[in-house]
């Protein structure tokens, strides 16, 4: 049987499907670990309700797990306390940068009601000009918005602070 700190170290390896250079770990959705006899238990929160890359998440924990012995694995999702991107750790956050995502900023403090999104500039990940400009809050997935640089014409994607 796997120890805990083993069991985080498979699940670095586990990368998020829609941003392939960030583990599950890394984005800050693995909650707990939790080994009792022969089994794991993984709890994971989603980083939107709907997440569409939630279930194949699962299948990669499990395919990583058993692939290490572990042939009793369970993952459990729980939706509170809500997924941050303030989660995301500092390496994490320069590894999207790296791969031309912009990490994203600190997240709105819970219970803020606002009518529009007030934004500061985003960085460019290729430049790191923060004249930039947005061209659609709906990118790649939707945890993205599309930006255009203004110094270097790159266009690229921003990972939304939620």
């Amino acid at each position: 049987m796997l120890s805990p700190d083993e069991v985080y170290g498979v699940l670095n390896t586990v990368m998020d499907p829609e941003v392939p250079v960030i583990s599950v770990v890394e984005l800050g959705i693995v909650r707990d670990v939790a080994i009792q006899n022969d089994a794991v238990t993984i709890t994971i929160t989603p980083t939107y309700s709907g997440c569409p890359a939630m279930r194949e998440i699962e299948a990669d924990i499990r395919t990583a797990l058993v692939a290490r012995g572990v042939h009793d694995v369970n993952v459990k999702l729980v939706l509170s306390p809500a997924w941050t991107t303030d989660w995301i750790g500092p390496d994490a956050r320069e590894k999207l940068r790296a791969y031309g995502i912009a990490p994203p900023g600190r997240a709105e403090p819970q219970g803020l009601i606002t009518l529009t999104r007030s934004r500061v500039a985003v960085q460019c990940p290729f430049c790191g000009s923060n004249d930039t400009r947005l061209q659609s809050e709906f990118g790649s997935t939707a945890c993205k918005a599309i930006h255009v640089c203004n110094s270097c014409r790159q266009p690229f994607d921003e990972f939304k602070a939620l």
